[in-house]
């Protein structure tokens, strides 16, 4: 067997294959032999049908045969012989099919298309010049999450001696039927909490539930916007029916020892709250600074290594992050089949940042060869701990999960990468800087326009992020 390797590219590689006529006739009578003893051919006793008919009458079966024969093995041998590791299955053509017309008269061509891992080529990794920039906490974000505590602590209570006013909740069942386009289905819910002039709230529903008291009914039109968050109601007319069940006014607690105690075990007083969430938020700054660094690092790392990265991995990352948003809009009632959602710009944004990923990854990867990182068992399974601590789901649940991602290999790896990164920070040339309120893309961020709302409706913002995390520490 002949074999050719055409470095089309770092990642893509081809070969080409010749099989001399001998490999392909001994197969090729090899394959007759066993028909011949096994096929059934009328005018015949099974087994003692000529060849010659069994190669006639059996042509295609054979050929076929023949190629799965000769042809994964001849490409096995040359992707061994040649030391490579492909990504993928390889993208086989045929380049001469006439051949097996006359098996054994002439070599039989193939080539061969694969995808390779790149050779990573390290320039100067350490020293990198970065930024470390905290965000102040000030009394008025304690504050503010002070109020957000504090409204989610808030209880309904039921008003009776008067009718409902702004800000008040009004409990509803609605009954609406479609105006404009007529012959849509009827809409009937119960239960439906109106906030009075909430955030969201059609101005027509603030409007004629006003003033309203449990039992009356009001009948009443809504027009949607076409840009309406639900598709199902954008640019449509509905008259509404609404019935009234109970009309509350939304009773916030007092700001004392007592709520404080309420809000976590680990405060005694409102002031050693107010300290609490501090020190929370500030934990909170310095974790978002050492993520911004540690962006910047890789942003910077990433500039000073250009190199192809296999169109296959890339494909992976990129279905992976589309696959996450998905997940993550479905989980906040957000239809992802939405016509306003731009996917295919989506896709292609996506797949830049994908890029990026697996080129640090791959840096990641040659940098912790090169520093001769290791990871110990230990370190494994206290990270599966980890997970298992993070989920909240069985470990045995976890560990399957993990198998089908690649196991303790894959979470080797992982840590074996964080590794790099670390040494990458810790030989940094990190300057200490006073806050600016901007917002850098990380790597892999989504930063094209065409993406925005998908991003939008299924991340939370930065600022929420730290009142959640905040919050949930108490």
């Amino acid at each position: 067997m002949k074999t050719e390797l055409i470095d089309v590219s770092p990642t893509r590689k081809e070969i080409k294959i010749e099989i001399e006529p001998q490999t392909v006739r001994e197969a090729y009578d090899r394959i007759i032999a066993q028909y011949a003893k096994k096929v059934s051919v009328p005018g015949f006793r099974p087994g003692h049908a000529p060849r010659s008919v069994v190669r006639t009458r059996f042509k295609a079966e054979i050929r076929t045969d023949l190629l799965r024969e000769i042809v994964p093995d001849a490409i096995n041998s040359a992707i061994n012989e040649l030391e490579l590791q492909p990504l993928g299955e390889p993208d086989i053509h045929m380049d001469n099919t006439d051949a097996l017309n006359r098996p054994g008269e002439e070599p039989l061509s193939v080539h061969v298309h694969v995808e390779v891992l790149p050779a990573v080529e390290l320039n100067e990794y350490k020293g990198v010049e970065a930024v470390r920039r905290v965000r102040p906490v000030s009394d008025s974000d304690v504050d503010e999450l002070i109020n957000h505590l504090r409204e989610a602590s808030a209880s309904l209570q039921p008003v009776e001696d008067r009718g409902a006013e702004l800000g008040d909740t009004v409990t509803v069942d609605f009954r609406g039927k479609f105006i404009e386009p007529e012959g849509e289905e009827d809409i009937n819910v119960e239960d439906v909490d109106v906030v009075l002039g909430g955030e969201g709230v059609q101005a027509e529903f603030t409007e004629h539930l006003t003033g309203t008291q449990p039992d009356d009914e009001k009948t009443f039109l809504v027009s949607y916007p076409e840009d309406f968050s639900s598709e199902g109601l954008a640019g449509k007319t509905v008259e509404y029916t609404a019935t009234v069940k109970a009309v509350r006014i939304k009773e916030l607690p007092e700001l004392d020892d007592e709520w404080a105690r309420s809000v976590s075990d680990e405060t005694e007083t409102f002031e050693t709250l107010r300290e609490k969430l501090r020190k929370d938020l500030e934990n909170r700054s310095r974790d978002e600074a050492d993520e911004r660094l540690r962006n910047e690092v890789m942003r910077k790392i990433l500039e000073q290594h250009e190199f192809e990265v296999p169109e296959t991995l890339v494909d992976h990352q990129t279905n992976h992050r589309l696959e996450s948003i998905v997940r993550d809009m479905i989980g906040r009632g957000i239809d992802p089949r939405s016509q306003k959602l731009d996917w295919e710009g989506a896709r292609a944004e996506l797949k830049v940042q994908a890029a990026d990923t697996v080129r640090i990854t791959l840096l990641l990867d040659k940098i912790a060869e090169q520093e001769n990182l290791s990871v110990s068992d230990e370190e494994i399974q206290n990270e599966i701990d980890s997970i298992v601590e993070f989920s909240r789901q069985p470990r045995e649940k976890v560990v399957a999960a993990l198998t089908k991602e690649g196991g303790e290999r894959s979470i080797a790896n992982r840590l074996r990468n964080r590794k790099a990164l670390d040494l990458l920070i810790e030989n940094a040339r990190v300057t200490e800087e006073e806050w600016r309120d901007e917002t850098p893309p990380a790597a892999g961020s989504i930063t094209n326009p065409k993406v925005e709302e998908a991003e939008a409706q299924s991340n939370q913002t930065d600022e929420e992020e730290r009142k959640s995390d905040a919050s949930s520490s108490l």
